[in-house]
């Protein structure tokens, strides 16, 4: 039998078994609306609300800044569109290596007379926050910067943004996806007006998500129906999904620091083992400030789809870029904005680690790579190899 090694935690997560057993009752015996004010639809509720309570816990926020969603791409569009039909006109700032859920919200607003700045990165894919206060303009509306690339793992100087962001009194939003649950965030201190993130990621559920809206946060809904989460968002909760993801937020809160630490050092001996063995690669993103359990590697002149097929035929799970843009025959967009050259962006391949990984998976990752390459390499004709 294969062995069957996952290294594409950055896509989705398994669930935690905890989370699993505090959401079987709400497949059966709760089943109730909770909108409804009987018993059975307070049951759901009270299920619901324990889950606010918990995400809110461990955001530093309040409850009722916590909204509920269907994933991370219809809580950066709640964010990005509701600020801007609040203010009815404007301009927005954000940056070129956005989720596309960001980059194609801000697209569709250049379609309504929204005008919108993308700002570059540098070689290590980082927002340079002096580009972001040059950027603003006197009809700027928002900002909304990614904390942290799924891609690559660069963790962006939010704090700093954020501190201008406020300075100018502009809402800045974060798409913290990959960073919710698997590093800090301090809401003031990084001056954070909203903030996007998801339950599948974190061994939670997949299709529920949240969103944090600062009090005071000017912004309208785009989902019009009933009265549900306040008003924010219409449609009937997912209450099975939202009690797995507050039960996530809840383990998440317990083991998210020591898991940190121990997924920086599988990481490192990932790449320390295949650049030792295998010539010519190269890290992606920044050295030290990136996700601890993300490396993305590039093969010089091969093909990265060619490595990841390779590798799975080993049980081995690995990605292309991201997977909402698997299948391209194109570099990384990503990869593209951070200036890497096209014969490296072509052979990039992310690896992300998670709770499940230990340091013989690492080993044997390392160990299947270089034969593949080699291969790989051996079939270029000649000249360029």
């Amino acid at each position: 039998m294969t062995r069957r090694v996952y290294l594409d935690h950055n896509a989705s997560t398994p669930v935690h078994p905890e989370v699993v057993a505090d959401m079987l009752p709400y497949f059966g015996e709760i089943f109730g609306n909770p909108s409804s004010v009987h018993a059975f639809g307070r049951e759901a509720r009270e299920g619901m609300d324990r889950a606010r309570e918990r995400v809110a816990r461990f955001l530093g926020a309040s409850a009722d800044e916590i909204v509920f969603t269907s994933g991370g791409t219809e809580s950066d569009n709640l964010a990005i569109k509701g600020l801007a039909y609040a203010r009815g006109r404007g301009h927005f700032i954000t940056s070129r290596i956005e989720h596309h859920a960001v980059l194609r919200a801000c697209q569709w607003l250049e379609t309504q007379g929204f005008e919108v700045t993308y700002l570059p990165v540098d070689e290590l894919g980082m927002v340079d926050p002096g580009d972001v206060k040059r950027a603003i303009r006197p009809d700027t509306i928002g900002i909304t910067i990614m904390h942290a690339n799924s891609e690559v793992g660069t963790i962006q100087p939010i704090a700093a943004i954020g501190a201008i962001a406020r300075e100018h009194a502009i809402p800045l939003h974060v798409d913290a996806v990959q960073t919710f649950g698997k590093v800090p965030i301090d809401l003031d201190a990084m001056g954070i007006a909203l903030l996007s993130f998801s339950g599948h990621k974190i061994y939670g559920p997949k299709g529920v998500a949240g969103l944090y809206v600062r009090k005071g946060t000017k912004m309208v809904t785009i989902q019009h129906g009933g009265e549900h989460e306040r008003r924010r968002r219409a449609g009937t909760e997912n209450v099975a999904g939202i009690v797995g993801f507050g039960k996530a937020v809840e383990v998440r809160a317990r083991d998210m620091a020591g898991e940190a630490v121990r997924l920086a050092a599988l990481r490192d001996r990932l790449w320390d083992g295949i650049r030792a063995r295998v010539p010519d690669v190269k890290l992606n993103g920044h050295p030290t400030d990136r996700l601890p359990g993300t490396a993305n590697i590039s093969y010089r002149n091969v093909e990265s789809e060619s490595v990841v097929l390779g590798l799975d035929l080993k049980g081995i799970g690995v990605s292309a870029g991201s997977a909402c843009t698997s299948g391209s025959v194109e570099p990384s967009y990503v990869l593209v904005a951070m200036g890497v050259a096209l014969g490296w962006a072509m052979g990039a391949v992310r690896h992300s680690l998670g709770r499940s990984t230990a340091a013989d998976d690492i080993d044997y990752v390392i160990e299947s790579v270089e034969p593949i390459v080699k291969k790989l390499r051996g079939a270029l004709p000649v000249g360029a190899r």
